[in-house]
């Protein structure tokens, strides 16, 4: 994508209602108003909030938002050109019930408080394979340290990436730790009874991995 087009992204971003791109000051020094305040303030209901982290272009989040009208979507991603298109497409499809916020998912218990959240999905995240990296897996102890804080207690996560790696990753750091695996499967699509809003719902990029046979994997647990 040009600069020029990156531009134009930004700019319209700033007029969409349903974008919100707080500066990381304003996170960290605890004036985020919107803080424990984002079913009364904006979706103005009391409706479950589920995250999208990493959502890229939104496709996700704007696809179950389209599936469930009563529940808030807001997808997270620190690359506003990106999700753009989906806040272009929600608006567009008069949906008030997905928003986009536009910061780093290491601060997200800035973003949102204690018991705030009802559901986070994690949905094809860079893998981050080599070893000195690993403080920058979505999943790592620290990550989901965060997520706790902001989750209900009985709250779900969920993981689909086409990694082996990062499914194992995940799995084993799950179990080391003891969380509560619920479901996990290497290959969502060619199992039955995989979960219908992990199969139904595809990204643009998922469609094309699954072109070449490349195997889904999906895992929802529960941090304890």
């Amino acid at each position: 994508m040009g600069s020029k087009n990156k531009l134009k992204r930004f700019k319209e971003n700033d007029t969409f209602a349903n974008v919100f791109q707080p500066s990381r000051e304003e996170l960290v020094n605890g004036n985020y108003t919107l803080k424990g305040e984002w079913n009364t303030t904006f979706f103005k209901n009391k409706n479950p909030i589920v995250l999208e982290l990493g959502c890229g272009k939104g496709e996700y989040s704007v696809a179950l938002a389209q599936k469930y009208p009563n529940k808030n979507f807001i997808g997270v991603d620190i690359k506003g050109a990106r999700f753009w298109r989906g806040a272009k497409t929600a608006l567009e499809d008069n949906l008030p019930n997905v928003a986009f916020l536009r910061t780093q998912i290491e601060l997200i218990d800035y973003a949102f408080a204690e018991n705030e959240v009802d559901e986070i999905w994690i949905t094809f995240p860079d893998p981050q394979i080599k070893y000195k990296r690993t403080k920058h897996r979505l999943t790592n102890l620290v990550f989901l340290e965060r997520y706790k804080h902001i989750l209900k207690p009985d709250g779900i996560m969920n993981l689909k990436t086409d990694s082996e790696f990062m499914h194992g990753y995940t799995l084993g750091l799950l179990h080391g730790a003891g969380h509560q695996v619920l479901y996990a499967n290497h290959n969502v699509y060619k199992q039955e009874g995989s979960p219908e809003e992990v199969t139904s719902i595809q990204t643009f990029y998922e469609s094309q991995y699954l072109e070449k046979n490349k195997p889904i994997t999906y895992i929802k647990f529960k941090i304890n």
